[in-house]
């Protein structure tokens, strides 16, 4: 439940804190005086859209925040998107700059307005005062009803059904159309495929022939100096450099015997002669194995042409051909597969029963649920002043959609002898109000959200009528939190908890402020609900009148 709401500088709110209990709350007081921007700043909170024009005129930011205990549905999101808190209370923040630039906050982790629409869900069910303009829809019927009956999942996986189904028929039906089109592609990939097929590109070859044809074409600047490198090292007539070297290393190892101090010298220079020796022996081996090959030269000078053709051709590098030809057989496959047409068919006759299953099951599961709506708004209505009156849900049969097989729409007949007919053609204004007064009842007892909020969803009625419609929100506050806007002394007098909301001027300014009413404060708000401005006797009797109730 909500536990409390702290609000600055929203509107025209300077700064409310409230603390709410369970049980049944109203909020009374004058047309305007921002009743319902209490309701407004929540659902900021709850991650709702808001831009800067929510910034009370003057103020650098609008601040709201809502304390919630937490539920175990709650408390189990809370866990798994990690905002979990050390008890169980849970901490919605929003901030809206006067720039409009806003943050959300879960508990102190900042959080984005999704997650906070997404927790808040769990928390909060909110009817509006305009929810009976939207009951004239057919999809708000049809979400209303699946909602009430916890069908959504299944309203999903038809949709889910019918969008794959309807894909596959488009490729179907733009294959027929194009099927000229495709054949022709076809064949160009397939001569495109067979071309790089018969070149057979590998994976790293144009580096390979590169270095090859390198080596190949400077193979004898290759065996000349190597050669040179060898004569000079070994090979040398006139005392080449490691036959120097040893002998000069003999000399100074005979030295070293007489004195120590040229031992460093010999220590650096062996190194040196050892050198020398692997590089003989490195030389004479690259000798062995480099020969002149003009026929091997020759065949790779043709198979860098053949590359360069076909890098050319397909407008790509030599060294990007494999990854074409691997480009190109995808796409060919891929068409292959798409143009089978009897193949296409199959596969889609197959989504069209997975979709028509699906929206069958959904199709009984309505029809069970409006039945079941039917006879509870019908029941409500007695209470309502509707003796009589019925409502039903009728599921009309229609083309296979999105939504499902059938167009869900509302039927009430007002009186008793007189048979049902589309809600927006029959119903009047305020027996409009009170069928969605009582639809929002029962839908909000057939969920969790363990805080409710009606906003003036009782305009349109009154009298007796708005007594019942009390006693209905008192016995709903028994399961779990109702607030309520309202404008009617019979409603108002049912409450546990009552805030009175009223407008000052300071300044040239207007601001909105809030406090509780206890006795005798709440008999003269509930005086003035009744008679007006002019306060009597007569009304303040009145009004202990419906508190005593």
């Amino acid at each position: 439940m909500l536990r409390t709401l702290s609000i600055h500088d929203f509107v025209i709110v300077d700064a409310i804190e409230l603390d709410l209990a369970s049980g049944f709350t109203v909020f009374t007081g004058e047309t305007g005086a921002g009743k319902s921007i209490l309701i407004d700043a929540l659902a900021l909170a709850l991650g709702g859209r808001g831009d800067a024009s929510v910034v009370r005129e003057g103020a650098a930011r609008a601040d709201i925040t809502a304390e919630f205990s937490a539920g175990p549905d709650a408390a189990a999101w809370l866990a798994e998107h990690e905002f979990a808190g050390d008890d169980d209370a849970i901490l919605l923040r929003r901030v809206i700059d006067n720039a409009g630039r806003s943050k959300g906050y879960i508990n102190g982790i900042a959080a984005t307005a999704t997650q906070l629409r997404e927790l808040g869900e769990l928390l909060v069910d909110i009817h509006g005062q305009h929810a009976h303009q939207s009951l004239l829809k057919s999809d708000a019927q049809r979400l209303l009803l699946d909602s009430q009956a916890g069908l959504q999942e299944d309203a999903r996986a038809v949709a889910a059904a019918w969008k794959a189904w309807r894909a596959l028929a488009r490729q179907r039906e733009e294959i027929e159309r194009d099927a000229r089109n495709v054949l022709l592609e076809r064949e160009r990939l397939e001569w495109q495929v067979g071309e790089l097929e018969k070149l057979a590109p590998r994976p790293g070859e144009w580096d390979e022939v590169n270095h090859e044809y390198s080596r190949l074409s400077h193979a004898a600047t290759l065996i000349d100096g190597a050669q040179e490198a060898l004569t000079a090292i070994s090979d040398a007539e006139d005392d080449p450099m490691l036959a120097r070297l040893s002998s000069l290393n003999q000399k100074l190892a005979k030295l070293a015997d007489i004195d120590e101090a040229l031992k460093p010298v010999l220590e650096v220079l062996e190194p040196a002669r050892i050198q020398l020796q692997e590089a003989v022996y490195a030389l004479n081996d690259y000798l062995g194995r480099l020969e002149l090959d003009p026929r091997r030269l020759q065949e790779v000078e043709g198979r860098m042409g053949e590359l360069h053709v076909a890098a050319r051709k397909f407008h790509v590098e030599p060294d990007a051909l494999p990854g074409e030809l691997e480009t190109l057989a995808a796409q060919l496959r891929q068409l292959a597969d798409a143009s089978d047409l009897d193949a296409l068919k199959a596969q889609e006759e197959k989504l069209r029963l997975a979709y028509m299953a699906v929206a069958q099951k959904l199709s009984k599961a309505r029809a069970k649920a409006g039945k079941a709506l039917g006879a509870a708004v019908t029941t409500a209505m007695q209470d309502l002043s509707m003796a009589g009156g019925r409502f039903d849900v009728a599921l009309n049969a229609g083309e296979p959609a999105a939504h499902g097989l059938e167009q869900v729409e509302f039927l009430v007949a007002g009186h008793a002898g007189t048979q049902p007919r589309p809600l927006a053609k029959v119903a009047s204004g305020g027996e409009l109000a009170r069928i969605s007064l009582a639809i929002s009842v029962i839908t909000s007892t057939a969920t969790a959200t363990p805080t409710l909020i009606f906003d003036e969803v009782d305009s349109g009625i009154g009298g007796g009528v708005a007594e019942v419609v009390g006693r209905l929100l008192r016995r709903l506050g028994q399961d779990r939190q109702v607030l309520c806007v309202t404008h009617l002394p019979q409603v108002a007098s049912q409450a546990n908890q009552h805030f009175q909301v009223s407008k000052r001027n300071a300044a040239g300014k207007t601001f909105s402020s809030i406090e509780p009413l206890e006795a005798p404060a709440r008999i003269e708000e509930i005086a003035r609900m009744l008679g007006g401005l002019e306060i009597t006797a007569t009304t303040r009797k009145h009004a202990r009148e419906l508190l005593a109730l």
